[in-house]
């Protein structure tokens, strides 16, 4: 019915879209671009259409009535698919505090929810107005605050490794699946699992955002001065009485030459770029946003061509005294971009 989607649209689709564009607000070091919001809002939605074609096909296998479906194997499906996106996410190093975690995680479950609400928008032909604020207001921010639970307690879990280890993501997994399947129960009414998902969901979230801000800024203070000292060991020739001058010269013995003069040259390089990197989230934090200049792109040029000169034996040695976490690769990935 037209008329019914033009009243009842609103109500479904802009809810979970104006609390991601809030968070997004929220985010005083800008580490996320609208850019990459928007696509994993799209990301979202063909997961969407996935777990639609896949539920039918299980339902059917499994000879299940849809209300059980919906409680016991829908969140499953459907909060696995999610956080395989976000799962992406953090492999590549693409989230890098707590605060971003949040939003890409709430921008994925955002896409699967507008997908999901019109569809039923479009199919059903229910025009009370309760049933749209459950959903616009219930449903939808349920499927985008699960996601963005799914990527905190993940990202928290994995703060300290180089790479991701799926175990890290278990914990967040079932946290999104069984909320998901308690909403789906309906213990209480509807419209009370509704008001409890609008009064709970912003204070966990704003709690998160703040305690992401302090430790960012901690993080940034207490890198920046490391970097600074390293690169001033490096120029004053004092690098040699340094730790990490004295796991280089222990490798003198195990690498060929020019490979340990590439990890001097690859060392310095990094931390310039990882230099770089914070002082453009200080400056964003102050208001202020630094395009990445040619230098800049060129130094990511060299670094490149160094990684294949050194050759993974060599990254993998020189890992400990580059204090190398997903955190510092995460700040390259900002700057790059």
């Amino acid at each position: 019915m037209p008329s019914a989607i033009l009243q009842f649209a609103p109500i479904g689709l802009l809810p979970a879209l104006v609390f991601l564009m809030a968070l997004v607000s929220l985010d005083s070091y800008r580490l996320v671009r609208l850019r990459t919001v928007l696509m994993l809002i799209v990301a979202g939605g063909i997961v969407a259409g996935l777990c639609y074609a896949l539920n039918g096909a299980l339902m059917t296998a499994l000879d299940m009535d849809l209300v059980h479906y919906s409680r016991w194997i829908a969140p499953v499906v459907e909060e696995g698919f999610k956080a395989a996106v976000i799962v992406y996410l953090l492999q590549t190093h693409r989230i890098g505090f707590l605060v971003d975690a949040a939003i890409l995680g709430f921008a994925v479950g955002t896409g699967f929810a507008l997908v999901e609400n019109f569809y039923y928008l479009y199919l059903s032909t229910d025009t009370s107005l309760t049933v749209w604020i459950v959903r616009g207001f219930g449903t939808a921010l349920m499927h985008g605050g699960v996601v963005a639970i799914f990527g905190v307690m993940s990202k928290t879990m994995a703060e300290q490794s180089l790479r991701l280890n799926l175990l890290h993501c278990v914990p967040g997994l079932l946290v999104a699946i069984a909320v998901h399947s308690v909403f789906n129960h309906f213990y209480v009414s509807p419209v009370m699992s509704t008001i409890g998902t609008v009064l709970v969901l912003p204070p966990i979230l704003y709690f998160v955002f703040r305690l992401s801000e302090r430790r960012a800024h901690r993080w940034l203070e207490e890198d920046f001065d490391e970097d600074w000292d390293l690169i001033r060991m490096i120029n004053s020739g004092e690098f040699d009485r340094s730790h990490a001058g004295k796991l280089l010269a222990e490798l003198q013995n195990k690498l060929e030459g020019p490979v340990v003069a590439d990890i001097l040259c690859y060392l310095r390089l990094y931390t310039e770029l990882a230099l770089r990197a914070k002082g453009v989230l200080l400056m964003r934090e102050n208001g202020l946003d630094v395009p990445m200049d040619a230098e800049t792109r060129d130094k990511f040029k060299e670094m490149r061509y160094l990684e294949q000169n050194i050759g993974v034996t060599g990254c993998m040695a020189i890992r400990p005294f580059l204090h190398m976490t997903g955190k510092d690769l995460w700040q390259l990935y900002v700057l790059g971009e």
